[in-house]
This record gives structure tokens, C-alpha cells and sequence, in this order.
């Protein structure tokens, strides 16, 4: 299986499974000399992490990070730095009546087609928990960009978006409420809908917002690694993502130039922020924004019709402790992989 490392200087290599004893990774090209606050580490983990509100799952695991190699005396050494996160609360068989069953929407059916085995506990490989590598990876990206600010929020679920700019939001509300948005009227209205699908047996897809402040100029390369190609590639290797905008995004294709256009003032920067912050690929020391979405959870506790391996048409239903909506808990995981981009970017420049 390729495809298991993200990044060119800065480099996060991820391994394990959804019930395997661990998830892991390896982090490679961090500078030496960084003195890494462990507790900020543990706290993205502790953000992300299974069974913390009533909207999530409810998942038992503690998700306590345990440092391996690349440090000495708190202090990075430039060596690769390995990690373990151990998998405490495994109920495969809360996964065993899909043994011989493709989830609609799931990875399952291409897994199977593509390397002809499957671990269908909780989707092994291609389940969401492998994100805890990547928050690990962020959360040490984060230290080497210390002047860098990453702030994700959510801002819709379903049909209800926060109706201000993100300037107009104050972002130390984010974490006040367990969907993460930092609009409290807002945030109660999303609550209460992701109560209310769970209940249905249903879920709910959503955005999240990243804004990335005082970003230098001159991050980014203006061919194929474009600094918004990277940061797409990013939020779309998340699990259940399916779309990305930066900038002015998607409603800028229905603009005019006159509209569009970012005009500079006398300092570099400009008057308008529709570039995204980004012009060229390239950074240009404004504010750099985008919006992620994510689809709704798969696994819903309703009856569907599906097939089985041998091309069947069955009925099942949702088993186990799933997520009614992923966005809450996708926050730190869209402030990560942006740390990751951004560190390599820092680096490579």
C-alpha cells in the first residue's frame, strides 16, 4: 500500500489500523534545537479525540501520546521522531455481522477489489482514527511555524451556516461549545440539529472554516506545488472530504474582474482578500482562508439495501458507536494537516 507519507521536507509517515494495537507514525525533517511542548501535543489529541460530548462517538480511548526516538532532554535531535498511540477500547466484533458486506459509501468495496483483503474492523486502515497520526505530526509541525496562527472552526452543519465573516468571530469561542463554531447562537441551532438527526439514526455532513494568520510572504511554489494545491491535497487526503475553496472559492467564478480583483496599497498589501491570501501559489502575507466539506458520516443506524461479497443484494444496519457528525471532531485534525503544509513550505523556502 503506498501512499502513506505526506510532505517533502517536513515528512509524516502514518501506520496502524481502527482495532490494531496502535496507531504510529513517524515524523522526519523537523529541525533539531525545537524544545516541543508535550502538553500542547497531547491537547490536539485530547481535541480530537473519541467519546468527548454527547454528539460524537462515544468510543472510549484515552489517545495518550508516547514519544519513541528523535529527542533528547526535551529537545528535538533532527532525528526521525517516532510515536505510538494505543488502541484501548477495540470492539471488532461490533463490525462482525460485515464481515462479507460492503457499507454503502465505505471504503470496503474498493478496498477489497484493489488488494484483495480487507480488515472490515471499523474499516481498519481506512477508518478515520488513523487522523491521529496526523494530529500528532500538526501539533509538532505547529512548534516549528510558532508564529504562524491556525485557527479551523465549524462553520455549518446541514442547511445552518454562521452568517458572518470570519474577521467579525471571535475564535477563543471555539472550543466554548462541543461543535466547535465560534458563534454561540449558531452553535446551539447545529446542536441541537446533529441531536436530533442522531436520534433519527441518521447523520449530518458540514464545512470548516481555517483561517491562517500572519503568514510571511513567499511561502509556496508556482508550478505544480503551488501553496493552495498543497493545502487542497491536504484537506482532501481527510477522511470523508469532498470539496475544498480557497479565497473567494467557488462564488468567485461568477464574479467580474473589476469585482475580483485584490488592489494593492501602498505597503504590499490589499485593500480585498479574494486571492485567499494566495497569489500564484505563492503567498503574499495576507490572510490565507478556506472552507473544507465533509459529507455525512456513512454508517447511519438505518435498514439499507447493499451486496455482499459474492455480489449479493442483502439488508443491514448500522452497528456500533459512530459519529452523528464528523465536523466537530475534524476541527484539529483541518488545523493539522495545515500545520504540515505550512512547516514544509517554512522549510523548503
Amino acid at each position: 500500500m503506498a501512499g502513506n507519507t505526506f510532505g517533502t521536507l517536513f515528512r509524516l509517515t502514518t501506520f496502524g489500523e481502527s482495532h490494531g494495537p496502535a496507531i504510529g507514525g513517524v515524523i522526519d525533517g523537523c529541525p533539531p534545537g525545537i524544545e516541543l511542548d508535550f502538553e500542547a501535543i497531547q491537547n490536539e489529541l485530547n481535541r480530537r479525540k473519541p467519546g468527548q460530548s454527547a454528539i460524537v462517538t462515544q468510543r472510549k480511548e484515552d489517545d495518550e501520546v508516547q514519544f519513541l526516538s528523535g529527542m533528547f532532554e526535551g529537545r528535538t535531535t533532527g532525528a526521525p521522531i517516532g510515536f505510538l498511540v494505543s488502541n484501548t477500547n477495540q470492539k471488532p466484533e461490533d463490525y462482525s455481522h460485515i464481515k462479507d458486506v460492503y457499507r454503502p459509501s465505505h471504503a470496503d468495496y474498493t478496498y477489497d477489489k484493489k488488494y484483495g483483503i480487507r480488515d472490515y474492523r471499523g474499516g481498519g486502515r481506512s477508518s478515520a482514527r488513523e487522523t491521529i497520526s496526523r494530529v500528532v505530526g500538526g501539533a509538532v509541525a505547529r512548534q516549528v511555524i510558532p508564529d504562524i496562527t491556525i485557527n479551523a472552526f465549524v462553520s455549518s452543519v446541514g442547511d445552518i451556516f454562521i452568517d458572518k465573516p470570519y474577521q467579525a468571530l471571535d475564535f477563543s469561542l471555539t472550543e466554548n461549545n462541543a461543535v466547535r463554531c465560534p458563534d454561540p447562537v449558531t452553535a446551539e441551532k447545529m446542536e441541537a440539529y446533529i441531536k436530533e438527526v442522531r436520534k433519527e439514526g441518521d447523520t449530518v455532513g458540514g464545512t470548516i472554516t481555517c483561517v491562517l494568520q500572519n503568514v510571511p510572504v513567499g511561502l509556496g511554489e508556482p508550478v505544480f506545488d503551488k501553496l493552495h494545491a498543497e493545502l487542497g491535497k491536504a484537506m482532501l487526503s481527510i477522511n470523508a472530504v469532498k470539496g475544498f475553496e480557497y479565497g473567494s472559492g467557488f462564488c468567485g467564478a461568477r464574479m467580474k474582474g473589476s469585482q475580483h480583483n485584490d488592489i494593492f496599497n501602498p505597503d504590499g498589501s490589499t485593500k480585498s482578500n479574494l486571492s485567499g491570501g494566495i497569489q500564484g501559489g505563492i503567498s503574499n502575507g495576507m490572510d490565507i482562508y478556506f472552507r473544507v466539506a465533509f459529507k455525512p458520516v456513512a454508517t447511519i443506524m438505518q435498514k439499507q439495501e447493499t451486496i455482499d461479497s459474492s455480489g449479493n443484494v442483502v439488508e443491514m444496519q448500522g452497528r456500533g458507536r459512530h459519529d452523528p457528525c464528523v465536523v466537530p471532531r475534524a476541527v484539529p485534525i483541518v488545523e493539522a494537516m495545515a500545520a504540515l503544509v505550512m512547516a514544509d513550505f517554512y522549510l523548503l523556502k
